[in-house]
């Protein structure tokens, strides 16, 4: 199966194309409520972290799996993670894009929350998944190789859906956020 990690570009251009429409607007339409921006254009952020949110989906065998995840794009944004969080949904999730694929490793410092920490290599397929992790442990957890992300659920999730290695992770990053 071909990787189907994609990075959209587009999206801002169809914004200006509302806007351009709106600016070519018939003498007279100015009484009217205008259509709403393209749901494209719109940013969808995570209530407690601020984070744009996106859709991932894990495909394990013939099942789908899909996730609304927040992405922690910047270096700052990935530093914090899920620190000092209690609570993220069961199909929820933190997402730790990799921009030039590179061996990650991870810890529990100061995040209460136990997690599945699931590393994704460059084919967008998971490579292993750090099960269970000890809340606020320092000791390191590592990758198998080379990622392109890694996906944070929270603790149990990954077997309680029959996620494993080898499955499939699909996503678009947000705009802005590819190197």
């Amino acid at each position: 199966m071909k990787n189907t990690i994609v990075f959209d570009f587009i999206r801002p251009a169809f914004g200006a194309v509302a806007l351009l429409a709106a600016a070519c607007a018939p003498v007279g339409a100015a009484d009217e409520t205008p259509a709403a921006p393209p749901a494209a254009a719109e940013i969808d952020r995570h209530p407690v972290s601020g984070l744009e949110v996106i859709d991932l989906v894990v495909v394990s065998g013939q099942t789908r799996h899909p996730f609304r995840v927040e992405v922690a794009a910047t270096p700052q944004e990935q530093n914090r993670g899920l620190m000092f969080r209690t609570e993220m949904g069961e199909n929820e999730g933190m997402f730790f894009p990799s921009y030039t694929p590179q061996a990650r490793s991870f810890w529990m410092k100061n995040t209460p929350m136990s997690l599945d920490i699931i590393f994704i290599g460059t084919d967008g397929r998971i490579t292993n998944i750090a099960a269970n992790t000890v809340p606020y442990s320092t000791e390191s957890v590592p990758s198998t190789g080379l990622t392109s992300g890694v996906l944070e659920l929270i603790a149990g999730r990954a077997a309680e859906l029959g996620i494993e290695p080898g499955d499939e992770v699909m996503y678009t990053l947000p705009d802005g956020q590819a190197e």
